[in-house]
């Protein structure tokens, strides 16, 4: 392969990421107030507009977590390509689904949809990414990647906000589906999943296929390593306050600091653009000061103390900065965690990332229904919960450190 082939194999796969979580990003800003929407037309309580919020939000990664191994043992067998182009055709369903829902139900069935065949597209992505980069390279690439998947949290979050308030001048109902304003930013997403799908299917080399022969007591020695259990665990960690921290954010936003879903919006673009541009950054520079499981503590601390100040801070400036460290602290981790999980064994890296990404699904799962829960309490709650869970997580990077140095 050369150097040219390489670079548009590496740019096709970004690519494929950036569109995918442009299409989730571009949901976030827009998910209360489109809950609410349909929850008021199809005349359900009030008061569980929260609660479906949140089960929407989870119920995506539920799906993600059953079946992802499922595709990364599948990538494994037959190339990276194949179920790369079965999540993108999934994207697109999802968001076509999604932008003519005319019931909360509809909805549902998007995400259905969407978790079961997106959920081969970042583990599997990443495992093509791993395959054609060398173990020297690989934080630097897993930082790229962590860029693409930032960067559509930064346009995402814009186009949605915008999108949803533009006066498109039409409202047209067919059978059970419904176009208006709320339409455009899904449909957009969808179309431009296609182009990248198109390009997909043209351009993009399937990786090589190795038949291999692992022995049984090497696969079960395999899964109780615990240098790999305890990256699970800081991964779980991770997602569970990512995505308890999106979802309450949205809910805070609207309800609490009267935010528009364009000041929700600017919130989520800030945390994309400070992950996307500070990834590869820490990646390539950072381990000239620290190595890579200390940037993990520092990751940690940083976003620990952001969520513990975010809810006494009601100035739209301050939640802005809080907002910005948060993300500076995720942008130290990601990389990192994800490199750590990539060299663990090449014979199967797919299936070891596709288990990661599993550990994730249960975090993206849970974050949701516990903040949406805590929220009831009052909206300190979720915030300093997940602070001090992340505050004491860094004890679990003491034993990474150690084994490090060995």
């Amino acid at each position: 392969m050369t150097k040219n082939e390489k670079l548009n194999r590496i740019l096709l796969i970004l690519l494929s990421l950036f569109i995918v979580m442009l299409g989730y990003g571009i949901l976030l800003p827009i998910l209360p107030y489109y809950t609410e929407r349909l929850a008021l037309k199809n005349s359900l309580d009030a008061d569980l507009i929260n609660f479906h919020i949140g089960l929407l939000t989870s119920i995506y990664p539920l799906f993600q977590l059953l079946f992802v191994i499922f595709w990364g043992k599948l990538s494994d067998r037959y190339g990276r390509k194949p179920i790369i182009i079965i999540g993108l055709i999934g994207f697109i369903i999802m968001q076509v689904l999604t932008g003519l829902a005319t019931s909360i139900t509809m909805l549902y069935v998007a995400r259905i949809i969407g978790g079961i065949l997106t959920s081969s597209i970042i583990p599997v992505s990443n495992a093509y990414l791993s395959d054609i980069t060398s173990d020297t390279q690989r934080t630097k690439i897993m930082a790229w990647s962590g860029m693409a998947y930032s960067s559509g949290i930064i346009f995402g979050p814009v186009l949605g906000g915008l999108l949803s308030q533009t006066d498109v001048h039409w409202n047209y109902s067919f059978g059970q589906f419904h176009l208006d304003r709320f339409t455009v930013p899904f449909l957009l997403a969808a179309l431009l999943g296609f182009f990248v799908l198109l390009s997909i299917i043209v351009w993009l080399q399937n990786t090589q296929i190795v038949k291999r022969v692992i022995s049984k007591s090497k696969t079960i020695g395999f899964f109780i390593n615990k240098y790999f259990i305890i990256l699970l665990l800081l991964s779980f960690i991770l997602q569970f306050v990512v995505t308890l921290f999106e979802t309450v954010f949205s809910i805070y936003g609207k309800d609490e600091l009267s935010f528009s879903s364009n000041q929700v919006g600017i919130g989520f673009m800030l945390c994309g653009l400070v992950m996307a541009v500070l990834q590869p950054v820490f990646a390539t520079y950072g381990e000239r000061f620290i190595t890579s499981k200390q940037q993990i503590a520092l990751g940690l601390l940083l976003t620990s103390l952001s969520l513990i100040a975010f809810p006494f801070l009601n100035s739209e400036l301050y939640v802005y900065v809080m907002i910005v460290i948060f993300a500076i602290g995720g942008a130290l981790v990601t990389p990192n965690l994800l490199s750590a999980v990539s060299l663990i064994s090449k014979e199967h890296t797919g299936r070891n990332i596709s288990i990661q990404s599993s550990t994730n699904s249960i975090g993206q799962i849970l974050g949701p229904i516990l903040g949406v829960w805590l929220i009831s309490g009052g909206f300190y709650y979720p915030f300093i919960i997940a602070g001090l869970i992340v505050l004491v997580s860094i004890g679990f990077v003491i034993p990474l450190i150690k084994w490090q140095k060995q």
